[in-house]
């Protein structure tokens, strides 16, 4: 049997290479963008299976005309670009790529707190300007960790590998899950579940890891940016929409809080106007996962996900198991 399949950009050639031992037809994005839907519809006619991004739109309309195929590997751990529910309906298998992207994404958030904490990205482009005219006791003053107080709005995956990191700082964590409590972090940390409102009273840092829902779209907005301490950050690597960003933009400029770091944005690529032009937020593009390492394990985990299913058997990542017969 002849397989064919449709990867919508580049990946690391690891996972690429697996495909070809067997599938006859492997082809890939050769535009080094994001394809538009007209494009992708295309692309998507007589494939057996897709390696998609988290930017690419996967609706009832693509799988009615993309006949043919049996699986939708997204290329990350979350997967709402994809409607599972009319894939499933279709018997399309979907699949996401959760795990190997836990601790460089965890690294991520902090590596944002650290830089809109300690204003290095403020730092650098006074230095490159050639503005630093020496050390001065005044010069962009920013926080400390130590003994702060480090809230978690998703306590999954992520949320917890980022939480454990805060062990280095005798942080006070507080976490916030829809899901059970998480034992771990209790344990571990002798973190304490709170409700939204108390954690976002009490954290000196909050970062985001939530899955984008209905319930979480828009969970941090004007009122919820309202009980954050002044001198409070946001961090934000989980869905952009979690966050109202023009709201966001309102209270950075405004100076209600410390500032924010962001590495994912509410329509992304895009940014709300006036983000772009604040000081107090650094503003990286989507970089969670990042890290040579871990793309090229997402690349064979979703390489290996389409290889199960073309060859009758389920796959490791799975969103949806009934779809799979």
């Amino acid at each position: 049997m002849t397989f064919s399949v449709f990867i919508t950009r580049k990946i690391p050639e690891e996972g690429v290479k697996i495909l070809k031992t067997v599938c006859q037809k492997v082809e890939v994005n050769p535009h080094d963008r994001l394809l538009t839907y007209d494009e992708l519809l295309k692309e998507a006619k007589g494939r057996d299976a897709i390696i998609t991004m988290l930017s690419d739109r996967i609706d009832a309309r693509l799988m009615q005309e993309a006949a043919n195929l049996k699986i939708v590997a997204n290329y990350a751990v979350g997967y709402d670009n994809i409607d599972v529910k009319a894939a499933t309906a279709k018997g399309i298998v979907v699949t996401n790529t959760p795990g190997v992207l836990t601790d460089s994404t965890a690294d991520m958030a902090w590596a944002l707190l650290f830089s809109i904490t300690r204003r290095i990205v403020e730092g650098d482009k006074l230095s490159r300007a050639g503005k630093f005219t020496g050390w001065a006791p005044m010069m962009l003053l920013g926080g400390d960790l130590v003994g702060k107080t480090l809230g978690i709005i998703g306590a999954g995956r992520i949320g917890t590998a980022m939480a454990m990191r805060s062990r280095g700082w005798n942080m006070r964590v507080l976490y916030m899950t829809q899901q059970s409590r998480n034992a771990v972090l209790e344990e571990m940390l002798g973190a304490q579940r709170v409700n939204l409102e108390m954690l976002l009273r009490q954290s000196d840092f909050i970062s985001l890891h939530a899955p984008l829902s209905e319930k979480t779209r828009h969970l941090i907005g004007a009122k919820e940016l309202s009980l954050m301490k002044r001198t409070a950050y946001l961090i934000n690597t989980g869905r952009g929409a979690v966050i109202d960003e023009a709201a966001l933009v309102h209270t950075l400029r405004n100076k209600q809080i410390a500032g924010a770091g962001l590495d994912v944005y509410e329509e992304e690529p895009k940014l709300k106007p006036g983000l772009a032009e604040l000081d107090n937020v650094v503003l990286a593009p989507h970089l969670g996962s990042a890290t040579n390492e871990t793309r090229a394990k997402m690349a064979v985990m979703a390489a290996e996900n389409i290889v199960a299913v073309l060859h009758n058997q389920r796959p490791n990542n799975c969103v949806n198991p009934e779809a799979h017969t």
